[in-house]
């Protein structure tokens, strides 16, 4: 059953990353920051509540899903998730860029990163609360 969700989560996030409403605004353009924390910092400069909520805390929940899932699937490490949803969020940014439906932007990797590392905390504070057996 894990694995049937782990499928569909996967299913739903690309849908998400290439194919929504929001990737047909922006396809064709070419763009990309390298910059760490330049994207994250407007976020917090130009702070209207919406943008903070759908850009920055939406690429962390986007990959918690991931974080959480994973080890309950196959036997993980934080640092293990963690380099799994670097190499997601790496695939993810590069597809987007090449196929023009997105920026490349090393703050979505940062922020990616951070949500599989948040899904992976809620893995084990659920795994010590003895709902989900090892």
């Amino acid at each position: 059953m894990i694995t049937i969700c782990f499928a569909v989560y996967i299913g739903i996030l690309f849908y998400l990353l290439f194919f929504s409403a929001y990737r047909k605004s922006v396809e064709g353009a070419v763009s990309y920051n390298f910059i760490p924390f330049q994207t994250i910092g407007q976020y917090f400069y130009s702070f209207d509540g919406l943008a903070l909520t759908d850009q920055f805390i939406g690429n962390m929940l986007a990959f918690a899903p991931f974080g959480f899932l994973l080890p309950i699937i196959f036997v993980m490490t934080f640092t293990r998730v963690l380099g799994y949803s670097f190499l997601l969020s790496l695939s993810v940014e590069l597809a987007q860029f090449f196929f023009r439906v997105g920026a490349f932007d090393v703050d979505d990797l940062i922020l990616n990163v951070a949500g599989g590392g948040i899904g992976f905390l809620g893995y084990i504070v659920i795994k010590k609360s003895r709902l989900i057996s090892s």
